[in-house]
């Protein structure tokens, strides 16, 4: 149950952090970018939906699922290195999504 539910959270911050990138970059080129986005977007709000789990400890580990995807992403697509800040508040996230999958 654990590793279904982490990888429906994995493809599911996949497709969010995919969809805005998409539509970060559709609105400086205006091409299919925007319409790829929503529908990337549209795709993770029904497949993270689809899990048996209670949607508050859900959405707790799914966002330090989201954190570490945003951060992926962000650093290929983008270029953005995360600053110490960054990756220090990332861990108390990332610390807090672990509590929630593993002490329940």
């Amino acid at each position: 149950m654990i590793l279904r539910t982490l990888a429906i959270l994995i493809l599911a911050s996949v497709l969010e952090v995919g969809g805005d990138a998409l539509v970060r970059i559709g609105l400086h080129s205006y091409g299919y970018s925007l319409a790829a986005g929503a529908f990337a977007l549209f795709g993770y709000g029904i497949l993270v939906n689809q899990s048996g789990v209670d949607f508050n400890r859900l959405m707790g580990i799914y966002i330090a699922v989201f954190f570490v995807v945003s951060q992926t992403i962000s650093l290929i697509l983008f270029k953005q290195v995360p600053d110490d800040r960054l990756l220090l508040g990332g861990g108390f996230i990332v610390t807090g999504g672990l509590v929630i999958l593993l002490m329940t």
